[in-house]
């Protein structure tokens, strides 16, 4: 499998255990909680066979970014955060850091 699907699942996984650290109330919601460990385990299964497959530092930075990116969407769509010009101009500095490292990273 690609290293970048494998990355992408690992980043799904990450965004959707952070989620459930949030639904799980404190760790006081059952349901939430034992998702929120197997979508971690999950995302660290995943991005050690990434890293791999793709640099280093390009894996790290990428699987945090768009992680935060991800985060900070769910965050203004689902949990009532406010949007700001500052989180708006970081998102698109992400996403563009993102593209640079994919476009300047060679093969492994």
């Amino acid at each position: 499998m690609s290293g970048w699907l494998l990355l992408i699942a690992a980043i799904v996984c990450e965004v959707g255990a952070f989620t459930c650290m949030k639904l799980s109330e404190g760790f006081t919601r059952a349901v939430p909680s034992v998702l929120m460990m197997l979508g971690y385990l999950g995302s660290f299964g995943l991005v050690s066979q990434a890293i791999q497959r793709l640099d280093l530092s390009t894996t790290y930075a990428v699987w945090s970014g768009l992680g935060t990116a991800a985060v900070t969407v769910i965050g203004l769509a689902f949990f009532g955060d406010a949007l700001t010009v500052p989180k708006v101009v970081a998102i698109a500095l992400i996403i563009a850091g993102v593209v640079v490292l994919h476009a300047s990273g060679g093969p492994h």
